[in-house]
């Protein structure tokens, strides 16, 4: 609010967002590599970060705390890869055995989303942004975290 002075206007308060998020971090799960994103403070937008390449479970766990620590994360998504019928697979069984491992390592919530077509989307954006394959093989796993975040922000700030 600005108060009027002589001649002059001078701010009585700063402005602050009325609601602020806790930072979600969202885990597209691969065998070689895990693509990452993380939200805004505001909950309004996700963001890739570079992917981190499997180094084993120790340094995994080791580079996600150094992530959740650098971007005072307090919630983690990973993504879960149903079959396009919704069932589960050996791939769905092995993210949700990362994710419950995972969750009591970091203890911090770890949620599972639905990931299907997250992959195919960001390879459509990749490709529409006109990168070639070698440069989209090195962001797609990224690029599918955020679009897996973004369903949850989305869904999560209701009807517009």
């Amino acid at each position: 609010m600005l108060q009027r002075s002589p001649g002059r206007f001078a701010a009585a308060s700063v402005y602050t967002p009325a609601v602020t998020h806790a930072r979600i971090l969202a885990i597209d799960y691969g065998r070689a590599r895990h693509g990452l994103a993380v939200s805004d403070a505001l909950g309004l937008a996700s963001h890739p970060l570079p992917a981190l390449q499997r180094a084993g479970d120790a340094a995994d766990l080791q580079a996600l705390r150094a992530v959740l620590a650098e971007r005072d994360v307090r919630r983690v998504i990973v993504g879960l890869p149903l079959n396009m019928d919704g069932s589960e697979g050996p791939m769905a069984r092995e993210v949700r055995a990362f994710a419950t491992a995972l969750g009591a390592a970091l203890a911090l919530p770890v949620e599972l989303e639905d990931e299907r077509l997250s992959t195919d989307e960001a390879e459509q954006f990749l490709r529409d942004a006109g990168l070639r394959p070698g440069e989209r093989k090195k962001l797609r796993d990224s690029v599918a975290a955020a679009v897996i975040l973004r369903g949850v922000l989305e869904r999560e700030a209701g009807p517009r």
